[in-house]
């Protein structure tokens, strides 16, 4: 009897194992630490719907929102890196580190903490008003808002999110002072401009994009290093004088410690993900050029853009202290 049982419990550790070799088995979750209208939730919803076709799982999307992306980025940092639960990050996950540091405060999570799959989309932010804005010109906006110091507001996908930090160059670059009402992604932030909360904002281009060609919104200047070829009239911000550059980068990312059988799986379905003609047909339609970097490629990538926004998070400084 000793003996069949232990064949038995043999047995069913084989099958275990065999069930853990399959990946993936189960649905898929991918997080999105921005509410719904953002760039991070714009990206993510085509890639997980192109993503599953390939894996044959279901591929979740689930918002977990605030602190300008540091809760969601958290959650996926301390999962468990067993390849089902996955995040759409956002450039801001080299910010968010950084701004602990220089406050002293217990990071959220460390950049160790997740290993890169792939990065897909690479935008230069936009600076838009309203069409009724009163500002024509970015020198209308500068000149208005050195008059005024504090008298012209912005909205941002958080502290230290990249909208903010976008905004933050720009002010530090043009001496200006302007007041910062933080929302927890660039959906709501959008609205605020929109509904005339606020003045001004910096967001990517396939969330602005749409309200630009509607006529509701005015670009004044883009951030990139050459003009934009969906916006070829609106001038970057060397063009006008100001030396500074900001991107809002999308890319796929697992908990640290992900098996490397599973994290090539992952890799091989962004992979294909991208070139699916749904999935094309979907970030052309918002006006994001597929900007697709495999693993390798894209630690490059992330390791030399972290350094450069380090760098911006020290010369901004301690942001809170100056409003």
């Amino acid at each position: 009897m000793l003996r069949i049982i232990t064949l038995l419990l043999a047995g069913l550790g084989a099958f275990s194992a065999a069930a853990q070799d399959h990946y993936p088995s189960r649905p898929i979750t991918m997080i999105v630490p921005f509410p719904p209208g953002g760039v991070a939730d714009l990206t993510g919803r085509p890639t997980a719907q192109a993503m599953e076709k390939l894996l044959k799982q279901p591929m979740a999307i689930v918002t977990k929102a605030g602190a300008g992306g540091a809760i969601g980025m958290a959650a996926v940092a301390n999962a468990k890196p067993d390849g089902y639960t996955l995040l759409m990050a956002l450039s801001s996950i080299s910010i968010i580190p950084e701004a602990d540091k220089l406050f002293g405060r217990e990071p959220a999570y460390q950049m160790n903490q997740f290993a890169p799959i792939a990065l897909i989309s690479a935008d230069p932010t936009v600076l838009v008003v309203r069409s009724q804005s009163p500002y024509k010109t970015l020198k209308d906006l500068v000149d208005d808002a050195k008059k005024r110091p504090n008298g012209l507001s912005f909205s941002s996908s958080g502290v230290y999110g990249t909208l903010h930090m976008a905004i933050e160059m720009f002010t530090h670059a043009a001496g200006l002072k302007m007041r910062h009402v933080p929302y927890t992604g660039a959906g709501p932030a959008l609205t605020s401009l929109l509904g005339g909360h606020v003045d001004v904002l910096a967001s990517g281009p396939s969330v602005v994009t749409p309200q630009i060609k509607a006529g509701t919104l005015r670009p004044l200047a883009i951030w990139g290093a050459k003009r934009l070829a969906a916006l070829p009239d609106v001038p970057t911000f060397k063009e006008l004088g100001y030396d500074i550059e900001f991107y809002i980068w999308s890319g796929i990312f697992a908990p640290a410690g992900t098996p490397a059988a599973i994290v090539n799986t992952l890799r091989e379905a962004a992979k294909k993900a991208v070139a699916d003609p749904d999935f094309k047909a979907t970030m052309e339609k918002i006006e994001t050029p597929i900007a697709y970097l495999d693993a390798p490629e894209f630690q490059k990538f992330w390791d030399k853009d972290a350094k450069r926004l380090a760098e911006a998070v020290r010369i901004v400084g301690k942001i809170e202290e100056k409003k």
